[in-house]
């Protein structure tokens, strides 16, 4: 019998059991189906993680403030004034692979527009802050080095204070006061939506760091030149170790540290956080995956069952086909056939399902999700090995079986 006389025999045999091939078929559609969602849901979430960190800026790291010691405490990150805008100045001048080195500092503040107000935070930079985080502007123009000098009165909103106190209202060339103090708004900050801790990057206002310090947080003539942080944007991702322990013996040097006193700043690689981050959600998105292939193999035990049961309501057929000449090839032939072509069916309708619970699940619950199409072609291609593994065994014993004892089987 030819390959496609055995693909006609076996199509007819399902066709004639059509409620009992759909009931097999389901295992499959609907471990297909999960396998596809699980793994659209888990590469979402390794997504958003991705895009969350990155919206910090890429090759970062983040020099914060150190801790002191007092009577054998340690009081912990930021509870003395450690860094300083020249630090950042020194970085960017003496470290090679840093492209810039931005200082900044922070605080709550309370902006009005006319009868308008919004509770949000200001964040004194310097116009390298820009380059480090990769932020734009959407409308007006940046800080320059001149507006730090001068102490401009002038801002940069993000777009939450601009939508809360503007509302559809062009905020550019407004003025806005900040605790008493007038600003004029240059400029609207593009969107970067939440961090990893799901703050609203968004919800800020952006000043120069000297106008910061003096005119809005009251910085004292202690802390004339301390910063709350300095970003450093490294040039090339694979000079981020060696940035990282350049940066370190160079704020030990300006900070005169002995080789026995601990670090009075911290440093964090973003990098590093991004990478280990990715590989947890890659890890959920795997364990996901298999958790769903359990129903695979579950449909596939379905077919077998279903395969055995349809050999033995068979067997006069088969003795019959073998009496006037089938091979035993011919016999396994048309049953694997059969499982094979459950499985396809099956594995077919489990992506469109797949794929429809994937948007279902974005649109309604507004999960993110991401439908990877190399996962789509494996688990297609799973529920056909699926069909040839549990269909092997049914297909041998129809095979195998004697024709003049399958002709005699009531």
């Amino acid at each position: 019998m030819s390959f496609w006389a055995s693909i006609r025999v076996a199509l007819r045999a399902l066709r004639v059991n059509a409620l009992r091939s759909a009931l097999t078929m389901l295992g499959i559609i609907i471990g297909v189906g999960a396998v596809i969602t699980m793994v659209a849901v888990g590469s979402g979430a390794q997504q958003k993680v991705s895009e969350q960190i990155r919206s910090l800026g890429a090759n970062l790291i983040i020099a914060l403030p150190g801790n002191i010691t007092s009577g054998g405490v340690r009081m912990g990150l930021g509870s003395r004034v450690t860094i300083t805008d020249e630090d950042a100045a020194a970085i960017q001048r003496e470290i090679p692979s840093v492209q810039v080195a931005a200082a900044t500092v922070r605080g709550g503040v309370q902006i009005v527009y006319g009868n308008q107000n919004w509770a949000t935070a200001i964040q004194g930079v310097t116009p390298e802050f820009f380059e480090a985080r990769e932020w734009d502007v959407d409308d007006g123009r940046l800080l320059t080095g001149e507006d730090v000098q001068s102490t401009a009165r002038v801002v940069l909103l993000g777009q939450t204070v601009v939508r809360n106190l503007f509302g559809d209202e062009s905020p550019l060339d407004r003025t806005i006061r900040i605790r008493d103090v007038p600003f004029t708004v240059i400029g609207v900050l593009g969107y970067k939506g939440q961090n990893t801790q799901g703050q609203d990057q968004d919800d800020i206002v952006v000043a120069p760091l000297s106008t910061a310090r003096k005119r809005v947080l009251g910085f004292s003539a202690v802390r004339a030149r301390s910063v709350g942080t300095i970003l450093v944007k490294v040039q090339q991702a694979s000079q981020m170790d060696e940035a990282m322990s350049d940066l370190r013996d160079l704020l030990r040097q300006r900070h005169r540290l002995q080789p026995n006193d601990d670090d009075d700043f911290s440093l964090r690689n973003l990098a590093e956080i991004m990478a280990t981050r990715e590989a947890s959600s890659r890890i959920l998105t795997l364990l996901l995956a298999a958790v769903a292939s359990v129903s695979l193999v579950v449909g596939g035990i379905g077919i077998m069952n279903i395969m055995l049961v349809s050999v033995t309501e068979r067997t006069r057929e088969i003795g019959l086909r073998m009496a006037v000449g089938a091979r035993a090839r011919d016999i396994m032939a048309q049953f694997l056939i059969e499982a094979v072509t459950l499985s396809i069916i099956g594995g077919t309708i489990g992506i469109v399902a797949g794929v429809a619970s994937s948007h279902a699940i974005a649109h309604f619950a507004g999960w993110p999700t991401l439908i990877r199409v190399e996962f789509v072609l494996l688990a297609f291609l799973f529920s056909g090995a699926v069909g040839v593994f549990f269909g092997f065994y049914p297909a041998r014993k129809a095979a195998r079986l004697d024709p003049i004892e399958a002709l005699r089987f009531e």
